[in-house]
Protein backbone atom coordinates (compact mmCIF):
# COMPACT_ATOMS: atom_id res chain seq x y z
CA UNK A 1 0.00 0.00 0.00
CA UNK A 2 1.45 3.40 -0.97
CA UNK A 3 1.38 6.50 1.26
CA UNK A 4 -1.73 7.92 -0.42
CA UNK A 5 -3.64 4.69 0.14
CA UNK A 6 -2.50 4.60 3.79
CA UNK A 7 -3.75 8.16 4.37
CA UNK A 8 -6.97 7.37 2.53
CA UNK A 9 -7.49 4.34 4.77
CA UNK A 10 -6.82 6.48 7.88
CA UNK A 11 -9.38 8.98 6.67
CA UNK A 12 -11.93 6.22 6.10
CA UNK A 13 -11.34 4.77 9.58
CA UNK A 14 -11.97 8.25 11.00
CA UNK A 15 -15.19 8.71 9.00
CA UNK A 16 -13.75 11.13 6.45
CA UNK A 17 -14.74 10.79 2.79
CA UNK A 18 -12.01 11.43 0.22
CA UNK A 19 -13.22 12.21 -3.28
CA UNK A 20 -11.56 13.43 -6.45
CA UNK A 21 -13.20 16.52 -7.93
CA UNK A 22 -12.76 18.44 -11.16
CA UNK A 23 -12.42 21.91 -9.59
CA UNK A 24 -13.16 24.93 -11.80
CA UNK A 25 -9.91 26.58 -10.70
CA UNK A 26 -6.44 25.15 -11.26
CA UNK A 27 -5.36 26.95 -8.06
CA UNK A 28 -7.52 24.72 -5.84
CA UNK A 29 -5.68 21.49 -5.11
CA UNK A 30 -7.72 20.31 -2.15
CA UNK A 31 -10.46 21.37 0.23
CA UNK A 32 -11.83 20.07 3.51
CA UNK A 33 -15.41 20.63 4.63
CA UNK A 34 -17.54 18.81 7.20
CA UNK A 35 -15.89 15.40 7.05
CA UNK A 36 -15.21 15.39 3.31
CA UNK A 37 -11.92 16.03 1.53
CA UNK A 38 -11.92 16.96 -2.13
CA UNK A 39 -8.71 16.42 -4.12
CA UNK A 40 -8.33 18.01 -7.55
CA UNK A 41 -8.53 15.30 -10.25
CA UNK A 42 -5.89 17.14 -12.30
CA UNK A 43 -3.08 16.59 -9.79
CA UNK A 44 -0.57 14.63 -11.86
CA UNK A 45 1.21 12.43 -9.29
CA UNK A 46 0.21 10.29 -6.34
CA UNK A 47 3.04 11.89 -4.36
CA UNK A 48 1.53 15.37 -4.77
CA UNK A 49 -1.94 13.98 -4.00
CA UNK A 50 -0.54 12.46 -0.81
CA UNK A 51 0.89 15.81 0.33
CA UNK A 52 -2.43 17.53 -0.36
CA UNK A 53 -4.42 14.81 1.38
CA UNK A 54 -2.11 15.07 4.42
CA UNK A 55 -2.73 18.82 4.68
CA UNK A 56 -6.48 18.42 4.31
CA UNK A 57 -6.46 15.73 7.02
CA UNK A 58 -4.53 18.25 9.11
CA UNK A 59 -7.49 20.59 8.71
CA UNK A 60 -9.85 17.87 9.90
CA UNK A 61 -7.77 17.21 13.01
CA UNK A 62 -6.75 20.78 13.90
CA UNK A 63 -9.14 23.33 12.37
CA UNK A 64 -12.68 24.48 12.98
CA UNK A 65 -15.06 26.74 11.09
CA UNK A 66 -14.50 28.55 7.82
CA UNK A 67 -10.85 29.61 7.56
CA UNK A 68 -10.81 30.62 3.88
CA UNK A 69 -10.24 34.31 4.70
CA UNK A 70 -6.49 34.25 5.33
CA UNK A 71 -6.41 37.97 6.14
CA UNK A 72 -7.61 37.00 9.63
CA UNK A 73 -4.88 36.07 12.11
CA UNK A 74 -6.87 33.22 13.68
CA UNK A 75 -7.44 31.64 10.26
CA UNK A 76 -3.73 31.87 9.40
CA UNK A 77 -2.90 30.17 12.70
CA UNK A 78 -5.30 27.34 11.92
CA UNK A 79 -3.79 26.98 8.45
CA UNK A 80 -0.33 26.78 10.03
CA UNK A 81 -1.43 24.10 12.50
CA UNK A 82 -3.01 22.02 9.72
CA UNK A 83 0.18 22.23 7.66
CA UNK A 84 2.34 21.42 10.66
CA UNK A 85 0.19 18.34 11.28
CA UNK A 86 0.82 17.29 7.66
CA UNK A 87 4.57 17.96 7.90
CA UNK A 88 4.86 15.93 11.09
CA UNK A 89 2.72 13.14 9.68
CA UNK A 90 4.53 12.83 6.35
CA UNK A 91 8.10 13.71 7.38
CA UNK A 92 8.73 14.58 11.01
CA UNK A 93 12.12 14.98 12.58
CA UNK A 94 12.76 11.25 12.30
CA UNK A 95 12.15 11.43 8.56
CA UNK A 96 15.01 13.92 8.32
CA UNK A 97 17.18 11.57 10.38
CA UNK A 98 16.22 8.66 8.10
CA UNK A 99 17.37 10.69 5.10
CA UNK A 100 20.71 11.23 6.85
CA UNK A 101 20.99 7.48 7.56
CA UNK A 102 20.27 6.74 3.89
CA UNK A 103 22.95 9.22 2.76
CA UNK A 104 20.56 11.56 0.97
CA UNK A 105 22.71 14.40 -0.34
CA UNK A 106 20.18 17.04 -1.41
CA UNK A 107 16.53 18.10 -1.32
CA UNK A 108 15.70 16.04 -4.40
CA UNK A 109 17.08 12.82 -2.90
CA UNK A 110 15.39 13.54 0.44
CA UNK A 111 12.01 14.19 -1.18
CA UNK A 112 12.32 11.03 -3.23
CA UNK A 113 13.24 8.97 -0.16
CA UNK A 114 10.38 10.46 1.89
CA UNK A 115 7.90 10.20 -1.02
CA UNK A 116 6.91 13.87 -0.84
CA UNK A 117 7.24 16.73 -3.29
CA UNK A 118 10.33 18.91 -3.09
CA UNK A 119 8.09 21.91 -2.33
CA UNK A 120 6.40 20.05 0.55
CA UNK A 121 9.83 19.15 1.96
CA UNK A 122 11.12 22.71 1.62
CA UNK A 123 7.96 24.04 3.32
CA UNK A 124 8.45 21.48 6.09
CA UNK A 125 12.05 22.51 6.68
CA UNK A 126 11.06 26.19 6.78
CA UNK A 127 8.28 25.46 9.28
CA UNK A 128 10.73 23.50 11.43
CA UNK A 129 13.24 26.39 11.26
CA UNK A 130 10.53 28.67 12.60
CA UNK A 131 9.42 26.18 15.26
CA UNK A 132 12.81 24.91 16.50
CA UNK A 133 15.19 27.73 15.63
CA UNK A 134 18.77 26.93 14.70
CA UNK A 135 18.65 23.28 15.76
CA UNK A 136 16.89 20.57 17.74
CA UNK A 137 17.67 17.08 18.96
CA UNK A 138 15.84 13.79 18.50
CA UNK A 139 16.98 10.26 19.45
CA UNK A 140 20.70 11.12 19.82
CA UNK A 141 20.76 13.15 16.61
CA UNK A 142 21.04 16.88 16.30
CA UNK A 143 19.35 18.52 13.33
CA UNK A 144 20.60 21.95 12.31
CA UNK A 145 18.21 24.06 10.26
CA UNK A 146 20.42 27.11 9.97
CA UNK A 147 22.45 28.17 8.07
CA UNK A 148 21.98 24.89 6.15
CA UNK A 149 20.29 21.60 6.88
CA UNK A 150 22.73 19.33 8.68
CA UNK A 151 22.25 16.17 10.76
CA UNK A 152 24.82 14.88 13.22
CA UNK A 153 24.88 11.65 15.18
CA UNK A 154 25.70 12.59 18.79
CA UNK A 155 26.98 9.03 19.38
CA UNK A 156 29.49 9.29 16.52
CA UNK A 157 33.01 8.58 17.71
Amino acid sequence: MNKFECLEEKACRDGIDVIEIDFNSEKIKGLYCDGTIGINKKIPTSIEKTCILAEELGHHYTSYGDILDQSLTENRKQEYHARLWAYNNQIGLMGIVECYKHNCQNIHEMAEHLEVTEQFLQDTLEAYRLKYGICTTVDNYIIYFYPNLYVADMNFK
